[in-house]
């Protein structure tokens, strides 16, 4: 008897499988890798260890990233100039600079007029990339960072979540979208997204822990708050609301039920549902909470931007204050008369607030929006005092929620509160446009 052996077929690896797949979606591309945490992570690795003519221009491309990400116009000045001389200059002197004229120009122009925008480096990151499309990603395909890439994408494409990943301790709240879920899995003023999955009927989204209970549940258990109390609140709210502007999202829907505390007491705006980008076109809805909606979001057909938050604000802090809007001061619940209040009715503030205090609710009250704070082209900055994006973080909260967020605790009721008896520090707390209104 003769026996025939057949030769064993060797198997496909996983980037051949992988690469395969994702060509077919057009997915191996320097732009699309690139553009994502893992793909960036590897070919940042594959430029400084393995690409020599790749890391200068890596290098450069991660200093301008950083520049990108700065709030302080300060902070920006004094970056830009440091880029400028070591990355641009330097190179120019050593006649080594691989970049086109029309870049260097772009951000010599804008320099010499001491204007640092965001975007100041934007064509040489243009630049940057286009140097990195060609033969460097190329060799990066070829090398073994890219097999390292495919090996991530087939346990990305092969993790299905569901919600019995998560530890879920507690309904936090309710709203119009559906129910918010306490879940343990991890910008500081903003209640953001960490991650998003669907099952079969269900679209969740993975939400920064709040776990302090919100300002308006704080304000019906404890009562009004005091100047100083407001202040530290409205410094956070404040510095979130200007990271939107920045972004060009106007927030429209701001109340005390829309910020969650932490932990520490440090507040974050929540609930983005009705906020709107702004960039291209203004919008003209009607849309927000009877009685902190500004009136050019009242009258319909007139366009509007972020002075919209400004006046909400206004608002807000006002009924964190005395309890009560400023438009709901006679207890009515008809939403056109509110409205009409808003539109028509001087708001009169009593005479127990302090004069800076008036004087910042004045401004953010201003029906006419080219008198209103915070809508005269500096938004918040000077309440930054020149200490940085988010001085508020490094001071302590004037009460601190204690919650016990593990099952075995769940005791406690929602904000339970500890006061601090501390003095909070001066939280660069102005608001202050142009005007020079400081608070």
């Amino acid at each position: 008897m003769i026996l025939g052996f057949c030769p064993l077929q060797r198997l496909p690896s996983i980037r051949s499988v992988m690469q395969k797949y994702l060509e077919d979606r057009g997915e191996v591309t320097f732009d699309k890798i690139f553009a994502q945490k893992i793909g960036y992570l590897l070919f940042r690795d594959f430029a400084f260890n393995q690409a020599e003519e790749a890391k200068p221009l890596m290098e450069f491309y991660e200093e301008i990233k950083k520049y990108e990400k700065l709030d302080s116009e300060e902070e920006r000045t004094t970056r830009s100039r440091h880029i400028f001389d070591h990355y641009i200059m330097k190179e120019l002197l050593a006649c080594s600079h691989p970049f086109s004229k029309s870049a260097t120009e772009h951000v010599q122009s804008r320099l010499s007029k001491k204007q640092v925008p965001p975007d100041l480096f934007q064509p040489y990151i243009e630049e940057i990339c286009q140097n990195l499309r060609g033969g460097i990603f190329q060799k990066f395909i070829e090398s073994d960072k890219f097999t390292r890439f495919c090996q991530w994408k087939n346990v990305e494409l092969n993790i299905h979540l569901t919600m019995n990943d998560f530890s879920v301790h507690r309904i936090i709240g309710r709203g119009g979208f559906g129910e918010v879920y306490g879940c343990r899995k991890d910008c500081p003023f903003i209640v953001c997204m960490s991650y998003a999955f669907h099952t079969p009927d269900k679209l969740s989204f993975i939400l920064d822990l709040m776990n302090g209970g919100d300002l308006h549940y704080h304000l019906s258990q404890h009562g009004v708050f005091s100047e100083v109390e407001m202040r530290f609140y409205a410094a956070e709210i404040i510095l979130g609301l200007e990271h939107m502007h920045s972004r060009f999202v106007v927030y429209r829907d701001l109340k005390p039920a829309n910020i969650l505390l932490d932990e520490f007491g440090h507040v974050r705006i929540s609930d983005l549902g009705l906020a709107c980008d702004f960039s291209k076109k203004k919008p003209h809805a009607s849309v927000g909470t009877h009685g902190y909606m500004a009136p050019e979001v009242l009258q319909k057909g007139v366009a509007y931007d972020s002075s919209a938050d400004w006046f909400s604000l206004g608002c807000m802090l006002f009924k964190l204050l005395r309890g009560h809007s400023p438009f709901r001061q006679h207890k009515t619940k008809d939403k056109h008369e509110i409205d009409r209040m808003t539109l028509t009715m001087a708001v009169e503030l009593p005479d127990s607030f302090s004069p800076e205090l008036r004087s910042l609710l004045e401004g953010l009250l201003q029906r006419d929006v080219n008198r209103r704070l915070g809508c005269m082209g500096r938004g918040a900055a000077p309440a930054r005092g020149g200490q940085g994006p988010s001085p508020a973080r490094r001071s302590l909260a004037p009460s601190c929620p204690s919650l016990a967020i593990s099952p075995g605790c769940r005791s406690l009721p929602l904000g339970t509160h500890q006061t601090l008896l501390a003095t909070p520090s001066p939280l660069y707390l102005t608001l202050q446009a142009s005007t020079g209104h400081k608070y």
